[in-house]
């Protein structure tokens, strides 16, 4: 009489996993998606004025949720580690569109993509966490692709690639801290990164500002609305399915980042930015597996909110 019973539930959670790996997939498409679009509007106006009206968009589409959720916003645990993740998103976030300015896309996601190696050198590092040397031997197998992947040019080896660098470290800070506020609303978390980047915006884009035309702020407002939609599909796969499930689907980023640098601006990738590429998807997906092995896990290894 129970094994009825038992085939819908298997049959609704393997549905769940589907729809989140669905919606993984789709979260992934959409970042890399308005990180293309970022890239082509950087072209013609600042840094600046990116993240002031992308940031504007992303708050105005949030504002139903975070007034429904207000009380979340009231007692906030550690508030000065919640405004160190604030400002550590913000220049993450400013340094992707600073150094797509002047690099490839797919040269800045492949930085962006060591950034589990990253955390796992970090956690050693900073919270004491017992890492193997299994772990370590990936580790700087990453670092070696990452070497890789910095083929020594003229354009490659400067400040808007260690900017890029920068930016990754940055955002693996920023995952761990995460790690400590766990009990904090997802919606505080969200809004809180975009209030950050509005916020550097509105202070920098007086800076060369280029007044936009109505297509202009058409493209700014996309480019906000495409983030938090990502945003929260991601959130929402993770709901779905375990973490263990879906997040290795994050790293097809690398393959929409080449496209789209293949289509929209004809920036073919170097063989040495696909091997270092495959090099530290390869070691971050051993860190992950690694990890999902031992039950340790963390599903807050989200997408950069780029």
């Amino acid at each position: 009489m129970s094994l009825p019973a038992k085939i819908p539930a298997a049959g609704d959670e393997r549905s769940a996993r589907l729809a989140g790996i669905g919606l993984m997939l789709l979260s992934v498409f959409m970042f890399s998606f308005g990180d293309a679009l970022g890239k082509f509007i950087v072209a013609t106006y600042s840094v600046g004025q990116l993240l002031w009206l992308r940031g504007c968009a992303a708050l105005i589409l949030l504002s139903p949720v975070m007034w429904r959720y207000r009380g979340a916003f009231r007692h906030l645990e550690r508030p000065w580690l919640q405004l160190l993740r604030v400002m550590l998103s913000t220049l993450e976030v400013a340094a992707f569109f600073l150094s797509v300015v002047y690099l490839p896309l797919a040269d800045v996601i492949t930085y962006y993509l060591a950034c589990p190696i990253f955390v796992t050198a970090l956690s050693a590092i900073v919270l004491r966490e017992h890492v193997g040397w299994r772990r370590w031997a990936a580790v700087l197998i990453g670092f070696c692709g990452v070497l890789i992947a910095l083929h020594p040019s003229s354009q490659t080896t400067g400040w808007p690639a260690l900017i890029a660098l920068g930016g990754s470290l940055a955002f693996a800070l920023l995952m761990l801290i995460t790690r400590s506020l766990r009990a904090t609303a997802d919606i505080v978390l969200a809004s809180s990164q975009f209030a950050g980047t509005f916020a550097l915006g509105a202070l920098l884009s007086p800076i060369g500002w280029v007044t936009p035309s109505l297509g202009s702020l058409a493209l700014f407002a996309a480019a906000g609305c495409i983030s938090v939609a990502a945003l929260l599909c991601g959130n929402r796969s993770l709901k779905l399915a375990p973490a263990s499930v879906v997040v290795p689907y994050q790293y097809s980023m690398i393959v929409w980042a080449m496209m789209f640098g293949d289509v929209v601006f004809g920036d073919v990738p170097s063989p040495a930015t696909v091997a270092g590429a495959t090099i530290i998807v390869g070691s971050g997906l051993y860190i992950f597996l690694h990890e999902r092995k031992f039950g340790s896990i963390a599903a807050e290894v989200n997408p950069p909110l780029v």
